[in-house]
């Protein structure tokens, strides 16, 4: 116990004194060898680095990060935003908070180019949160909107959330990255639903928030955008049309970004690659340490067997299906608003995953879909929040301002997160349909928790859940002795 308390303090002091994020992981995961493990020697070895950089080049998946990383930078920096939110802007003017409304759909959008929450929330919301305050609409209203509707892009794909889902689980939980895609896209487009009816009910009550359609005009701004519409159609009809898988949409995205605003808009000149992508590097080398510091924890609670402990503890709690669910829900809220949602995904996808898919069968994919939805409630979750901390950098708002902002939309996300968790038809119908599967996927209300575990002989351990469906397995495999003819 006191070197729990030792750890735990240790970790408070670097988080407390600024240190970054990658240097709490790598001294959490240190420490807890050191404290926890009799790995002493090989806590300390810079050779586990090497090989956990060494995996992460075997995984395809994680290859497409740093292209749609890249693919962000240029566009932010090309003036594509700006095009896609007057294009939005004119269509949706003649609604009741047609301008609020424009803003979600430009979120929307620019993400399906960058793949980023954060960099949708700086490329978009630069723009039109101070449009929104222009035109009468409360700041805070305008900054909790954005913050929200920039979160999205954790859910519409090329997610770079749930390119790290991916990367995370294995086994059993594991999920291809064009299926998550997919699985994400309707609860994506649903919670844009609820913040546009919420952004409509504001806007009602803004004085000449709504004006009738000018068609000069929005065939100036469609016309404008046309070229950048392009991208997304690319990048999601060249996945799901088969031309290339999501890591060679990585590819895809960035190249056809470098042509967008180099040659067909001309905003960015050959002088201003390098430093786009430096600064794209930057962001990658962090998120590399990031991910590698994170799997070395990931192999100390293998080594600590918590996915067993895991599965032990919730079968001696008794919980139903929907309980486990809540439950795991209400802990990654927790977390995700403790922690960063990258660090959050890396360490307890691989823990919470298997668990629920095994024990109590959950589908992969919607489990995927419902942890990441937590992800980005864990964006916009103070205190540690990253859009949050975006947002007071670039509106140049007290931090306490903007989590005050963010609480109407907050309660709207944690509550389609809740319908989500037990309709899964609304993450699984569109792959269902896919795959000529009936569209309506039932979530397991009537399924037993696991029985507890026979009790084993006396002197030995009780066998782990794991450990009996291992035995069930085996047993299953091997052949059954002959019949004796009858006499």
């Amino acid at each position: 116990m006191t070197d729990m308390v030792a750890v735990v303090a240790l970790l408070l002091t670097l988080a407390l004194v600024g240190s970054r994020l990658f240097v709490v992981v790598g001294v959490a995961t240190a420490a807890c060898f050191l404290t926890f493990t009799d790995y002493t020697d090989a806590a300390l070895q810079l050779d586990r680095i090497v090989t956990k950089v060494e995996s992460l080049t075997g995984k395809n998946v994680f290859l497409s990060i740093p292209f749609f990383v890249a693919a962000g930078a240029v566009l932010t920096r090309g003036g594509v935003a700006r095009r896609l939110t007057d294009l939005a802007r004119e269509a949706t003017a003649w609604l009741p908070g047609g301008l609020a409304i424009a803003s979600i759909a430009a979120c929307i959008v620019f993400a399906a180019i960058s793949g980023s929450s954060p960099v949708t929330l700086v490329a978009v919301g630069s723009v039109m949160v101070p449009a929104l305050i222009a035109s009468g609409y409360p700041p805070r209203f305008a900054v909790g909107l954005v913050c929200a509707a920039g979160s999205l892009g954790c859910m519409i794909p090329p997610a770079i959330s749930m390119l790290v889902y991916a990367i995370s689980v294995q086994g059993t939980a594991a999920v291809e990255p064009a299926d998550l895609f997919l699985a994400g896209l309707i609860p994506a487009l649903g919670i844009a639903g609820l913040l546009a009816v919420y952004a409509a009910f504001v806007g009602s009550r803004v004085p000449g928030s709504r004006r009738p359609i000018d068609m000069a005009r929005l065939w100036t701004a469609f016309r404008e955008a046309a070229w950048a519409l392009t991208l997304p159609a690319l990048v999601l009809g060249g996945i799901y049309g088969g031309a290339f898988t999501p890591t060679e949409a990585g590819a895809v995205a960035f190249v056809a970004s470098l042509v967008l605003a180099t040659w067909v808009y001309g905003d960015v000149g050959p002088s201003d690659i390098p430093a786009l992508l430096a600064e794209a590097a930057t962001l990658i080398g962090s998120l590399i340490l990031l991910v590698v510091l994170a799997f070395g924890l990931n192999d100390f609670l293998a080594e600590i067997d918590a996915p067993a402990r895991l599965q032990t503890w919730v079968t001696d709690a008794n919980l139903s299906s929907w309980q486990f669910m809540l439950l795991v829900n209400g802990v990654l809220i927790v977390l995700g608003a403790l922690m960063d949602s990258m660090s959050a995904t890396l360490v307890f996808a691989p823990i919470f995953a298997p668990v629920a898919i095994e024990a109590y069968g959950i589908d992969p994919l919607h489990f995927g879909v419902v942890f990441v939805v937590n992800m980005e409630i864990g964006y916009i979750a103070p205190p540690v929040a990253t859009n949050l901390f975006v947002a007071a950098a670039i509106f140049r708002m007290p931090f306490g301002e903007v989590a005050k902002a963010i609480l109407p939309t907050l309660g709207i996300v944690t509550a389609a997160l809740v319908v989500l968790i037990y309709v899964p038809t609304l993450s699984l119908g569109l792959v269902n349909w896919r795959d000529g599967e009936p569209i309506v996927a039932d979530f397991p209300w009537e399924r037993p928790a696991p029985e507890a575990p026979a009790p084993a002989p006396t002197g030995k351990r009780p066998l782990t859940l794991q450990e009996l469906m291992e035995s069930a397995r085996r047993n299953a495999a091997e052949p059954s002795p002959p019949t004796p003819p009858p006499e």
